[in-house]
């Protein structure tokens, strides 16, 4: 398989010099008088250039990617670089107390590689785990649920760092953490995201003092324009760099996590229940993030590459794909592509709630919801004048063949959705034609509340992932060392074998309809991969009533209204949850271009660079 990237003549000479071709020997090295062109600062939304590119939410965190690509590092010591130091300014969506997939184009090989780095349930976890024992009835999902030792999951977030860079990567990880060790130790400005999640978050974050002490000082959020430092976390990835990541899965830290979740570190006078865990230091000694083939589709002339079970995206979004390839949606109008668009999801929905688990403890029929034969099967049910009546029944993926006169299953529906939309994400590729689309997350914005006393991260509540009520017919049902179902979606897409887009969102279940929908923005409505990502979203997941952003609802909700679609708004306006998704791309285009995409809006605006700028 051929390198993607033919570099202009002065791309080739910057990464020719010596000195570009070596990792810092410090914190603060940096390029020999480098063009106030090659790196972008602040808050871009869209990067146009050669190099490579690195696209997240936050300035600080991509800015520290492009170093690693200037300095001769690759698109996975980038990624790791750019998650590491989100790790420090986005820790209420990301940090190594959590989880996340990672999707990999190998240029060498010619071929998408992922890494399951899912949390995992202890193995003392019970199926009843979150009834109340004193009640017999189920813990409220918020705060006591949230807020607690029972909900957090063994992270693997470090793992997974440490196994990109051991297959794919080209630096050592303490180099690699460099830049968000200086970060944590000098501090990051307080952007107004930052304060309104803090606020929102501030009644739990006040019931410990590990936490309070670092995101509430002096007993309120930090006020906008200060300079946040978390020292603790700078020695947790010194003790990682110096270490390795054994540090993290066993030793005294691995007994500080454990503790931490037997024995919430709570304050006498809170409120909050906060019920404990059973996670031990031998449920983090047994860790191990699991390689997974990905997810493959077809589509109007792309392979659409996603994230296999335990993540439900690749096959959520792929079925969906599959479902609208039947019909000409570039011919129709708005309303109606965007009507099958909405159907498409809602009745691949409807199979993910039904039949994606953990393929350990589950098994996935994972072939046959991406079976076009399944899928056109599926498509028999949308009606081109009327919606579904939701929630519909799941298919039938035992028992298909693509006739009409099938009926849907109607034995099996959707659990109540109990993911948060909170997450991060980031985009990397290199000049060798590498790609890397990577989501992380601790789940709930501010994960379970609780920061390791003395190591400066957040928890995770991945385990509220479960299906709160235990079924013995339900695939994400409670099991120990299972690891509850993700909409985590990574996407890459290859054209004519080559890489030609990558993306992903964070956003809880919402993450599979912002690629989806994104795709579908960029491949059938003709927009630009900009306008694609900026453009209103809405959500449907086999709910009576689709979730949407306001200015979606301003600008479709008349036209989608006759057809039988009902509209909710996202969220209270103001709040992080008005807004669904906040994606990051990057676009490759012919003779080594790269477009690198941010949000222009959602979430403030993120951040979008590129080696040497058009």
């Amino acid at each position: 398989m051929r390198a993607r990237l033919i570099a202009p003549l002065a791309v080739a000479a910057l990464v020719a010099t010596p000195a570009l071709l070596v990792p810092a020997s410090g914190a603060d090295s940096a390029p020999p008088s480098p063009s106030p062109a090659a790196a972008t600062t602040g808050r871009t939304a869209t990067a146009i250039g050669y190099g490579g590119g690195v696209t997240s939410v936050d300035p600080a965190a991509t800015r520290a990617g492009l170093r690693v690509l200037r300095m001769g590092g690759n698109a996975v010591d980038a990624a790791i670089a750019t998650a590491a130091v989100l790790g420090v300014t986005e820790p209420y969506s990301s940090g190594i107390g959590g989880g996340g997939y990672f999707v990999f184009y190998n240029a060498k090989k010619g071929k998408v590689q992922t890494l399951d780095g899912r949390e995992t349930a202890p193995a003392g976890m019970k199926p009843d785990a979150f009834i109340d024992p004193s009640t017999g009835k189920p813990y409220n999902f918020t705060p006591e649920l949230v807020t607690s030792g029972v909900s957090v999951g063994v992270p693997g977030t470090p793992a997974t760092w440490d196994k990109a860079l051991t297959r794919w990567g080209t630096w050592p990880l303490a180099e690699v953490l460099k830049p968000a060790i200086k970060l944590a130790d000098r501090g990051f400005v307080v952007d107004r995201t930052f304060n309104l999640q803090t606020s929102e978050n501030a009644a739990r974050f006040s019931a410990f003092p590990s936490t309070s002490e670092i995101y509430l000082p002096g007993g309120a959020p930090p006020a906008v324009g200060s300079v946040l430092k978390n020292p603790d976390l700078a020695d947790t990835y010194r003790l990682l760099s110096d270490k390795g990541m054994r540090a993290f899965y066993g030793g005294k830290l691995a007994a500080n996590i454990a503790r931490t979740v037997q024995h919430p570190p709570k304050t006498s006078t809170t409120t909050l229940p906060v019920p404990p865990g059973s996670m031990k230091v031998s449920d983090l000694a047994a860790y191990r993030t699991r390689n997974r083939q990905p997810t493959k589709v077809g589509y109007r002339g792309y392979d659409v590459y996603g994230m296999a079970p335990s993540s439900s995206g690749g096959s959520t979004v792929g079925e969906a794909l599959n479902i609208m390839e039947r019909y000409d949606l570039a011919s129709m109008t708005p309303a109606a592509a965007l009507h099958h668009y909405l159907e498409a999801s809602a009745l691949a929905f409807a199979d993910r709630g039904a039949y994606v688990g953990d393929p350990r403890y589950v098994k996935v029929p994972l072939t046959s919801l991406l079976d076009d034969t399944f899928a056109a099967e599926r498509a028999c049910q949308i009606s081109e004048t009327t919606a579904l009546k939701k929630p519909v029944a799941a298919g039938n993926p035992a028992s298909y063949d693509g006739s009409c006169a099938t009926p849907a299953s109607t034995s099996r529906r959707d659990a109540p959705d109990t993911e948060n939309i909170n997450t991060t994400n980031l985009t990397t590729a290199d000049r060798w034609g590498n790609v890397v689309e990577y989501t992380l997350t601790i789940e709930q914005t501010g994960g379970s509340g609780m920061v390791v006393p003395g190591r400066g991260f957040i928890l995770n509540n991945e385990l509220t992932d479960f299906s709160a009520v235990y079924s013995p017919t339900d695939p994400n049902r409670i099991q120990a060392g299972k690891r509850p179902r993700s909409s985590i979606s990574p996407t890459i897409v290859l054209k004519d074998g080559d890489p030609w887009l990558a993306l992903g969102s964070p956003g809880g279940s919402t993450i599979i309809t912002t690629v989806l929908q994104t795709l579908f923005n960029r491949i059938d409505r003709g927009m630009t991969i900009e306008q694609a990502v900026a453009a209103p979203r809405a959500s449907q997941r086999n709910t009576a009533s689709v979730t949407a952003e306001q200015s979606f609802i301003d600008a479709y909700g008349g036209l989608l209204t006759p057809y039988g679609h009902s509209f909710t708004a996202a969220g209270a306006p103001g709040t992080t949850a008005a807004e669904i998704g906040a994606a990051t791309a990057i676009e490759l285009g012919p003779d080594g271009l790269f477009t690198v995409i941010a949000e222009p809006t959602r979430r403030g605006g993120g951040s979008a660079g590129v080696v040497l700028p058009k």
